[in-house]
């Protein structure tokens, strides 16, 4: 910079217009940063879903997700309150909304979508427990295409659980119709890939802990794990590419140090009103609310959470809620 005569540093004036021009500008960009790029702010809306236990609530936000619309909600319920009860439920050949479920269950307190699943056969692909027995199992064997026809891939795929003494865990479960129990993986295992479909022989039965959950429920990939992002999305293989990377409606559920769970719905496929979020953006919304360990379920149409027979976030199949084979349920103990 050239300096002027004197060695004086020149002062420069700005018009007072300027000036106020410039500190609004600041003032814009400091109260519009936190949407885009920080947390978001929650508001409890329980008056809208009551009535509720003291401890259960529910939040939404419509803040700007990365400078995107957004529309979320999530429900947050003590695990070691004596009110609640943890359960999940399933059909066979068949689907139902998650208002038929609440009906089916006598109208629980909440009701969210879980598993993915097969349209055709309307069959679950993803493990589920309820009262301590395995009612649908982990599909662990995935033909490969093209001129891998005859290979096989062997994932092992996430599942949230609840056991008796109402402590939650997320591991990876090798299920087998056979077996009373899940055998789990506590870190993310790599799949088996070969040209046969049976894998038993192949799980290091020996290495593995039965995964006694009273409750629990599938999906993938895994998003949180010792309270950092950690999306098991290649070991699971779940997503092709960058998939992970696209928006859309979301289901999640994850639970914090202090006991707490938390179920978290994103809505999408709402240009310009809610455009939902990918997993890295699902993944950093649940480390904000304190998740230490976290999973995404089913999302897409499947997406829906309902507190008390209501909505919260809009489905986006134009229909309404997608019929769905498995769900998890928060009752009101009797």
């Amino acid at each position: 910079m050239v300096k002027p005569p004197g060695n004086r540093k020149k002062q420069i004036r700005y018009p007072d217009t300027m000036f106020k021009k410039l500190l609004t500008g600041a003032v814009l960009f400091l109260s519009t940063a936190p949407f885009c790029l920080g947390q978001l702010h929650w508001k409890n809306t329980d008056s809208l879903y009551g009535p509720l236990p003291a401890s259960v609530h529910v939040y939404t936000t419509n803040d700007l997700l990365d400078g995107k619309p957004n529309i979320a909600f999530y429900v947050i319920a003590d695990l070691k309150s004596k009110a609640l009860q943890f359960t999940t439920d399933t059909t066979y050949q068949r689907r139902l909304t998650a208002a038929g479920f609440c009906e089916k269950n006598q109208q629980p307190l909440v009701v969210v979508n879980g598993t993915f699943f097969d349209f055709g056969s309307n069959r679950n692909l993803n493990a589920v427990i309820k009262d301590g027995k395995l009612v649908s199992y982990n599909v662990h064997t995935v033909p490969l295409k093209g001129k891998d026809t005859f290979t096989y891939v062997h994932p092992f795929r996430a599942a949230i659980g609840i056991d008796k003494k109402r402590n939650a865990d997320i591991a990876w479960l090798y299920t087998d119709s056979s077996a009373r129990y899940a055998k789990a993986f506590q870190t993310a295992p790599k799949p088996f890939t070969d040209s046969f479909m049976v894998i038993k022989n192949k799980v290091p039965y020996k290495q593995l802990a039965n995964w006694k959950m009273q409750t629990a429920i599938a999906g993938g990939p895994a998003l949180i794990q010792n309270g950092q992002m950690s999306i098991s999305n290649n070991e699971e293989r779940m997503f092709g590419g960058k998939a992970i990377d696209d928006k859309h409606p979301r289901t999640a559920m994850g639970y914090t140090a202090d006991g707490k769970l938390v179920i978290l719905v994103v809505q999408g496929r709402f240009d310009g009103i809610a455009e939902g979020a990918s997993l890295k953006q699902l993944a950093k919304i649940l480390l904000d609310l304190g998740c230490v360990e976290a999973l995404n379920l089913d999302g897409g149409g499947s997406s829906c959470l309902l507190v008390n027979g209501k909505e919260t976030i809009k489905p986006s199949d134009k229909t309404g809620e997608r019929p769905v084979p498995g769900v998890f349920i928060i009752q009101l103990k009797k």
